[in-house]
């Protein structure tokens, strides 16, 4: 009796995710974060719609002609991909109704998260299987290694999130929540890091930047060794 040899179990294909960024500076180091994320897990980053298993947009939604952008964008990674998660700013962002305004505007997207959903990212996790998606979350940190979308020469290095004050002009505190300022010595590494990559500016940002350090009363932090307090005069 002859014995059929089992044949070889096919190699599974890398996903490969799309990434369309959109907003403020702020937004493109979430962009950063996300991708980097991505990249660590094992997913690759597509190009293009066509060479995409799932296209992740990062939305802002801080003036009418950026909603509309945003709206646009989730439109077209629809109409030309199909399998699309949205996060960012606009993700928070209410119709007149009450309900989530792109669920409202495009109630094909598989998950819509907002800024600031808490923890590491859950990009990679987004697309696990071909009937199932994940919300992105952004992580606070970012690694030695991250993957920059600006300019060698240049980076973003975001201290802070959100906003305490309330006026009455401004959404940001309703998308971006109240001020978490980031732990000093944590920036500090960051900036090293990209300075050894070889960045020559560091473009320090926040939605308030002269606000950071005073939810944390000034806390003391640690870097090679020194203590140095939560506040721009030491962080400069």
């Amino acid at each position: 009796m002859s014995q059929t040899t089992p044949s070889a179990s096919p190699t599974a294909s890398i996903p490969k995710v799309g990434f369309v960024s959109l907003g403020c500076p702020k937004a493109l180091v979430d962009s950063e974060q996300i991708i980097t994320q991505l990249r660590a897990e094992g997913y690759e980053i597509s190009d293009t719609y066509d060479g995409a298993d799932l296209v992740v947009v990062n939305t802002c939604g801080f003036i009418d002609e950026a909603v509309q952008e945003s709206l646009d964008a989730i439109g077209e990674a629809l109409n030309e991909n199909g399998k699309v998660i949205v996060t960012g700013c606009l993700g928070a962002k209410k119709s007149a109704s009450g309900s989530g305004l792109i669920e409202e505007v495009h109630p094909k997207v598989l998950a819509v998260t907002g800024p600031a959903c808490g923890g590491r990212s859950d990009a990679a996790r987004a697309y696990a299987s071909a009937q199932a998606a994940r919300s992105v979350c952004r992580s606070r940190a970012r690694a030695a290694g991250v993957i920059k979308l600006t300019p060698r020469h240049y980076a973003y290095l975001k201290i802070s999130e959100g906003c305490n004050h309330r006026c009455t002009f401004c959404i940001i505190p309703s998308m971006r929540g109240d001020l978490v300022s980031r732990p000093v010595a944590e920036v500090m590494l960051e900036a090293e890091n990209l300075f050894k990559s070889g960045v020559k500016e560091l473009l320090v940002i926040s939605q308030d930047t002269s606000a950071y350090r005073l939810d944390v009363k000034y806390r003391t932090g640690f870097w090679n060794g020194k203590p140095i307090k939560t506040r721009m005069t030491d962080l400069v």
